[in-house]
């Protein structure tokens, strides 16, 4: 099985007000192709910070961390921008549209960065819409449609791009019960129909059973693994 995302004894320290702060302390963790992997801790457990360095936003102060197979550290930051794009789609809990663009062409943004082609932004933004069940939302602005519907245009704009890697911060967070259940049988079905990675970050404890692996942070270490033998 192939890794889609590698890290290997990785640390994240910060320096706050004189003294450092160590987020992450030395994280192993392998997420291959295809799996749907929930990461759950409380506030300060680290698990945002390893978000952050999964979606190539930030670089480990210590370790190893390969995504798609390309070492972080070794990147500069146009060679991270060109492998967030080429790599890694982004669904965030408060959705992150632009307010003032239709859903087609919010979805077609990140292909605007990758230097797609106007027509074929659009057909691949309609087909990703399709694909989220909201191909008669195309025209429409956030305000026009509900909480549940903004958080599918986020999902199809991830997806757009054919990443190996989705990254999910709390996407139920700001959904009622029936919008959650509704976007979480969409990342399911999506994991399943189209082999992305799925990595979601939750408080939730209902939400993480629902993924096929849990992994449990707690000051800045993996405190349990589900998908790891003991």
């Amino acid at each position: 099985m192939t890794a889609a995302v590698e890290a290997i004894g990785v640390t994240r320290t910060y320096p706050l007000e004189g003294v450092e702060v160590h987020a992450l302390r030395g994280v192993d963790l392998r997420i291959d192709a295809g799996e749907f992997v929930a990461i759950v801790g409380p506030s300060g457990s680290g698990k945002s910070t390893l978000m952050h360095l999964l979606g190539c936003l930030d670089k480990p102060t210590g370790g190893s961390l390969r995504i798609g197979g390309r070492e972080v550290a070794s990147l500069n930051e146009n060679e991270l921008a060109t492998l967030r794009n080429a790599t890694i789609g982004f669904v965030f809990q408060s959705f992150q549209l632009l307010a003032r663009t239709t859903a087609v062409d919010n979805v077609a943004l990140p292909l605007v960065y990758g230097g797609v082609g106007r027509r074929e932004r659009r057909d691949r933004a309609v087909a990703a819409l399709t694909s989220v069940g909201l191909e008669h939302r195309l025209g429409h602005r956030p305000a026009q449609m509900s909480g549940g519907e903004q958080q599918r245009v986020a999902i199809a704009r991830a997806l757009v791009g054919n990443p190996q890697v989705l990254l999910a911060d709390e996407p139920t967070g700001n959904l009622d019960t029936s919008n959650g259940a509704e976007v979480m049988a969409i990342l399911e079905r999506l994991n399943a129909e189209r082999g992305v990675a799925v990595v979601l970050v939750t408080h939730d404890h209902e939400i993480a059973e629902r993924a096929r692996r849990q992994v449990y942070f707690r000051d800045g270490l993996i405190e349990r693994d589900t998908g790891v033998a003991p």
